[in-house]
């Protein structure tokens, strides 16, 4: 006899849906033989309240196994057990009826008795639980609509929800949650940023990390480790056990999306945590092992690892490209996210054999999917399996984290030879790339640092990594930074040394503003946010990681200076442009729509092996748009007099020049001052002029 009333189920939605009465249960598993639901009384109940075994002539649509329980209620906790084939070797499945399984439709999660490690030993330890939520349905948006912007005008922060508020310098109520970004909204803001895109907020283990990680006691602090795809991570909520937590969540993006910003996700579908033969069983093992993942043909114990983490989600089976697409239009649908940002996206390019598919269902299904038309999805277009597809990603829409970018602008700023060509190439929205294919410049997401690396202030602090604190002898992390640390590794108070790495900030961010794509700039880097040459630093959930406060203070020029930047890229336009330059001249205007230069104007420098001086004009887009001008210089010690190109009516003014001191670094439109036609580049800087 049963504690609660049960009755059929229905098998959409899947999960646990509350009614008045009761809720819903549906889980999709093909090839389990029986099902059982246990339900808790409260997440940290110990042991089920009941445990109710489902019929399957009853309970079992196609592969869908359902039930409803008549007086759960919103907080009760829940888990599977299913049972089935466990030839793991030879069918690939690993039911169990003896263990209990996390819903991978759960909308909350509770995750405070899980431990990893014992998991992997004993079938019976406590598993991770769902947490029967409150009706997904009940929010009032207030009439707060997604921010509307063209993908070319963006302007995206890379940012870990955790790190941005945790230091105590913050000075937020509740510090490292979503709770605390509404406290930096205002700083947000005025930075000038569109878009805020999060490192990983689906629920992840934080358990995930090697044993020399875990003898220092670290954690997984990027979140790079998920199984729940549906759910929030409860270590960033207020109040995890709270059955509408999710509204936390839903408060902080309607509170950006007021103040105009934004918000893209940076989802995990190319590996889970369960990890290979050897990781714990979560719920995808348990339930749909050999669809959900990419198993060893010759022996499926083995799981095939494309992504490094010890197994690879099989994205084109067709139940998990339902799993994936359900699981986007969901997060879109319910929390009005405006983006995706694939990590190792080239696995969603693989098909069920693990060889890459150029028309690979699940990307070009989230390419023409409805639900999401307006929204970014933004592909890390490679993997650890070797496949790079850079410029080459399936989908006219999907944009790409533009590696080839970083590399080059990393080079050329720090005064690498015989770049001049390449790196035009890479400013003007890297044409060779995206244009042969049709697709346009903001397919480009440009940058110079992202989480996974040096931050701007240790590209110019450190040649090496150093990575010691992680616990596996620095060998993880890369070896290829292209970067100087112009005469010391990492501090120093040597004054000469430490202009040239703060003008050398600046060349980047100028840089990256003034290049056609989409920008995107790593959290901390406007006020020179050290990571003290740690460049993998996925489980530093301390001071290595966290946006220190005092930094604002510090470094205020470096603010002062980004914020300005940002600003002269929103009043240009011609920066933000649907179709590539193309060097033709535009009618009533002095130039073509970009003009290249060379120490003298109109001769760049493409075959000059040794040179590092790049110029170029652009000319405005818009009605009132002013033309600009620009110079970068990154040869070590030669100071060059330049012409400025002739115009037939206004004068040019200085707008940037990275080599004078602050405030004269840049300066706002009405206090620039008109120069002649003849101005001094310094070595190492970027000067930029405005016409009018």
């Amino acid at each position: 006899m049963t504690y609660f009333n049960i009755r059929k189920g229905k098998r959409y939605p899947l999960g646990a849906v509350c009614t008045g009465s009761g809720a819903n249960f549906c889980i999709f598993s093909r090839h389990a033989t029986s099902m059982e639901l246990l339900i808790y009384d409260s997440p940290q109940a110990l042991s089920p309240l009941d445990t109710i075994t489902l019929d399957p002539q009853e309970n079992r649509d196609f592969y869908f196994w359902n039930i409803f329980v008549e007086g759960v209620k919103p907080g009760m906790a829940y888990t599977w057990k299913a049972d089935g084939p466990d030839d793991t070797r030879v069918s690939g499945f690993r039911f169990n009826k003896n263990r209990q399984l996390l819903d991978p439709w759960a909308r909350v999660i509770f995750d405070r008795f899980w431990q990893r490690e014992e998991a992997k030993r004993n079938v019976l330890a406590q598993p991770i639980r769902a947490i029967v939520p409150t009706c997904i349905d009940d929010y009032d948006w207030e009439g707060v609509r997604m921010p509307e912007y063209p993908p070319q005008e963006a302007i995206i922060y890379e940012m870990h929800v955790r790190g941005f508020t945790r230091h105590p310098s913050s000075q937020v109520l509740h510090p490292g949650t979503f709770s605390a970004i509404v406290d930096k909204i205002p700083y947000l803001k005025k930075l000038g940023i569109t878009h805020i895109e999060f490192l990983p907020i689906m629920a992840f283990d934080q358990q995930d990390v090697p044993e020399g990680a875990r003898k220092l006691g670290l954690t997984n602090y990027w979140g790079y480790s998920p199984h729940s795809f549906f759910a929030l991570h409860p270590a960033y909520l207020v109040d995890p056990l709270n059955p509408a937590c999710i509204n936390e969540f839903r408060d902080m993006i309607k509170a950006l999306h007021k103040a105009g910003i934004g918000v893209i996700l940076d989802v995990v579908f190319n590996h889970t945590a369960e990890g290979g033969e050897d990781g714990p069983v979560i719920n995808f093992k348990g339930l749909s092992n050999r669809e959900f993942y990419h198993l060893d043909p010759t022996d499926r114990r083995k799981y095939r690892d494309f992504t490094g983490c010890g197994n690879t989600v099989n994205c084109n089976h067709p139940q998990v490209m339902f799993f994936i697409i359900e699981c986007l239009e969901y997060w879109v649908k319910y929390f009005h996210i405006d983006g995706f940002r694939f990590d190792l996206a080239s696995v969603l390019a693989r098909g069920e054999d693990g060889n890459p598919m150029h028309h690979a269902p699940v990307i070009w299904s989230l390419e023409f999917s409805r639900a999401l038309s307006k929204v970014h999805l933004i592909a890390e277009a490679w993997d650890a399996g070797g496949l790079y597809q850079v410029g080459g990603f399936p989908g006219y829409r999907w944009q790409e984290w533009n590696g080839m970018y970083r590399d080059t602008v990393r080079r050329f700023i720090r005064g690498d030879k015989g770049l001049v060509g390449e790196m035009a190439t890479r400013i003007s929205g890297s044409s060779d790339l995206y244009g042969p294919s049709g697709r346009a410049p903001f397919n480009s997401i440009n940058f110079v640092t992202c989480h996974d690396g040096f931050t701007l202030m240790d590209l110019v602090s450190y040649e090496r990594k150093h990575n010691e604190a992680n616990g596996e002898n620095n060998r993880d992390g890369s070896d290829i930074n292209y970067s100087c640390n112009y005469g010391v590794e990492g501090p120093t108070n040597d004054k000469k040394i430490l202009a040239i790495r703060h003008r050398q900030t600046k060349n980047f961010m100028a840089t990256l503003l003034v290049s056609v794509g989409v920008p995107m700039i790593l959290f901390g880097d406007e006020v020179l946010r050290t990571q003290r040459g740690n460049n993998n630093a996925w489980c530093q959930d301390n001071e290595i990681s966290w946006f220190d406060w005092r930094l604002l203070e510090r470094h205020h020029d470096m603010l002062r200076f980004t914020q300005k930047m940002i600003a002269f890229r929103k009043r240009h336009p011609s920066l933000m442009r649907k179709q590539f330059l193309t060097g033709q001249k535009l009618p009533g205007r002095d130039f073509p729509d970009i003009a290249w230069h060379g120490k003298r104007l109109y001769e760049p420098e493409w075959h000059d092996p040794e040179s590092r001086f790049l110029g170029f004009t652009m000319s405005g887009v818009r009605e009132g748009e002013e033309d600009f001008h620009v110079v970068l210089n990154m040869h070590e010690d030669e100071t060059f007099e330049v012409e400025l190109p002739q115009i037939s009516w206004g004068r040019w003014h200085l707008a940037v020049d990275t080599a004078n001191i602050p405030p004269d670094d840049i300066i706002d439109p009405q206090e620039q001052k008109p120069v002649e036609y003849r101005y001094r580049v310094r070595p190492r800087s970027v000067v930029i002029f405005e016409r009018r």
